[in-house]
């Protein structure tokens, strides 16, 4: 049984599988391993057109050839930037991205269908050269990627006629082609991948054939792109100083700078300097500006700065320090750039590894994990973590996490909750995920409603049960233990209506916010408490005050009135300090409470 492995990249694809016990990479017809991600929509009923052919039509036909779809994979409109594309982008009623370019009778077509077609070409290649059909894969993505872009990976595996059998982050990945002959070895190695459209940090261990993910971190908004993009509008800076920026100028233009901009990157990892020579620009405008490795790694600097703190947490959710680490692996092919190489051996005390091929070690890695599935390779394991906590809102808003970020999965966990209000018919389950203390600052996953018979505060018993699987996709299981009815939440389309970058904001503001949401969750918590406590003292005294000295009375009403007080503040430990006083004063009210229903049941 045959499985690939693919890589489907922003910028180019690969596909493999394991041959005779090998990973090998396969090339197409034309003796390439890498096929460009790119995809040409021609007008009429013609096919579609992928890889090389497609971008040689950008000269032509630059609004219909897609490029860096990858970046449009589970995403909302809202949350891209459509002057980042030259093709024109529109949104289906529930505001997910489309390209809105019309082919065969669609007026659009989703990012998934266009990754369709780069994997149906991937899938050509490899039947072609293994001479039968292949019908699964593993197909890698960004360790960021959150569920919707791996569901997103998923259908699009599907609609190329693919079963997906798993979803490998792409750092783990380039870890498993590293270390497929370092199995018996104990390391401990960061990979750091910075791609043409993301970048991801992971730090893994290891150990008698375990591949153990430590912790992971990253930006799917971050890659050679954004490089590409800088460098582009400074060369048409150049070229028309003072005029309105790149983005809005036609798409013909946008493509011919970016090319050159990318050319002028390439070629200054290698070089020093480089004339940039654009004919044409527009009528008989030619441009021709001379640019050194210099200028570039000043553009660059600020978005490769930007994957520092990025490595730090995630060496801090490792509990290591940098020299702990044995090896730090390069991955992407923008670390072919000597500014990133420096950055990195700068950033981790030691020179990095680049051993590995830097655009082909994701594939390889898929496909060593495709040997691993089908049975061609053993006595190797995979543990990956799930990079941001998963969890439901609480009574008072808060957020209570049922699996905690850097758990390794797949994993299932769960909790009972109750009713927090006596004759409650229901009880929303909002899925929460992200790092802060307040429900409100985390992202909504989903949300499912499980009703029960109205009761007193209390009586109801609702397990809820997290279960992320080896793709990192979550379930949750929902069930009325009175009734034994169960109710499954799948998390097939639920995108975090926010920016990508998010998901790196998020773990830096739960620790800028670390002090103000432990202090509000205290107060929350103890406020709960005290809106409790307060009508079941003033309850009690109702029944049994007038059996209190005057003195004891005077007291309780007075630490009450203490804690309605430090409720109109915000200070948790007063409120704390106050309910613990309200405590302490009714101890002899709740004595003589517990003996008038005792003596009322006898």
């Amino acid at each position: 049984m045959a499985i690939l492995g693919i890589d489907l990249g922003t910028t180019n694809s690969l596909v493999g599988t394991v041959d005779s016990g090998f990973p090998i990479l396969l090339a197409n017809q034309e003796g390439q391993r890498s096929i460009p991600s790119a995809v040409h929509l021609p007008q009429g009923d013609g096919p579609a057109e992928v890889g090389i052919t497609a971008l040689r039509q950008r000269a032509l036909a630059p609004e219909r050839v897609v490029t860096s779809v990858k970046r449009l994979m589970g995403k909302r409109l809202s949350e891209v930037d459509p002057t980042r594309h030259a093709f024109p982008l529109t949104a289906d009623r529930d505001g997910f991205v489309r390209i809105a370019i019309p082919h065969r009778g669609q007026e659009s077509l989703s990012p998934e269908e266009i990754s369709a077609l780069i994997l149906k070409e991937l899938k050509t290649t490899a039947e072609t050269a293994m001479g039968h059909s292949v019908e699964q894969a593993v197909i890698t993505v960004p360790a960021y990627f959150n569920d919707a872009q791996r569901q997103a990976t998923k259908r699009a595996g599907t609609l190329a006629g693919l079963a997906v059998d798993r979803i490998v982050n792409e750092p783990t990945a380039a870890a498993l082609a590293f270390g497929l002959h370092r199995s018996k070895e104990r390391t401990k190695i960061a990979v750091y991948d910075l791609g043409g459209g993301t970048f991801d940090i992971s730090v893994l261990e290891i150990r008698d054939g375990v591949f153990q993910v430590l912790a992971t971190n990253g930006d799917t908004f971050l890659g050679g792109d954004d490089i590409d993009d800088v460098l582009a509008q400074h060369l048409w800076q150049r070229f028309r100083p003072n005029h309105p920026p790149l983005a809005a100028q036609s798409a013909a233009i946008q493509i011919k700078f970016r090319q050159a901009s990318e050319a002028a990157k390439i070629a200054l990892s290698e070089q020093s300097e480089y004339i940039v020579r654009l004919p044409f620009v527009e009528g008989e405008e030619h441009f021709e500006h001379h640019i050194t490795r210099e200028d570039l790694e000043k553009l660059a600097l600020p978005i490769i700065e930007r994957t520092r703190p990025l490595c730090l947490r995630a060496l801090h959710d490792a509990q290591l320090q940098e020299e702990q680490l044995d090896e730090v692996l390069l991955v992407g092919g923008s670390t072919r750039m000597p500014l990133v190489r420096r950055f990195v051996t700068d950033l981790f005390g030691r020179e990095a590894n680049t051993s590995q091929h830097p655009d082909e070690t994701v594939a390889m890695g898929a496909t060593v994990q495709s040997g691993i599935l089908s049975g061609s390779l053993r006595n190797m394991v995979l543990l990956d973590v799930t990079p941001l906590s998963l969890g439901i809102e609480s009574f008072g808003g808060l957020m209570n996490v049922i699996i905690p970020r850097n758990t390794t999965i797949p994993a299932k966990a769960g909790e009972m909750f109750t009713n927090a209000v006596p004759d409650q018919q229901s009880m929303l389950v909002r899925v929460l995920q992200g790092e802060r203390e307040m429900a409100r600052d985390n992202w909504e996953l989903g949300k499912i409603e499980v009703p029960f018979d109205p009761g007193p505060k209390g009586s109801a018993r609702i397990g809820v049960q997290f279960h992320i699987d080896e793709n990192g996709i979550l379930e949750v299981l929902t069930r009325n233990t009175k009734t034994g009815k169960d109710l499954l939440l799948e998390i097939q389309n639920a995108a975090v209506d926010v920016d990508d970058h998010r998901v790196e904001a998020m773990i830096s503001e739960s620790v800028d916010h670390a002090f103000d949401d432990m202090n509000e969750r205290v107060f929350t918590e103890a406020r709960l408490k005290s809106e409790e406590l307060l009508p079941a003292v003033d309850q009690a005294l109702n029944l049994v005050g007038d059996q209190l000295a005057e003195e004891e009375r005077a007291s309780i009403l007075d630490a009450a009135a203490r804690v309605r007080r430090a409720l109109d503040g915000s200070d948790a430990q007063a409120l704390k300090t106050a309910n613990n006083a309200l405590d302490e004063a009714t101890q002899e009210l709740a004595a003589l409470l517990m003996q008038k229903a005792m003596e009322d049941a006898s």
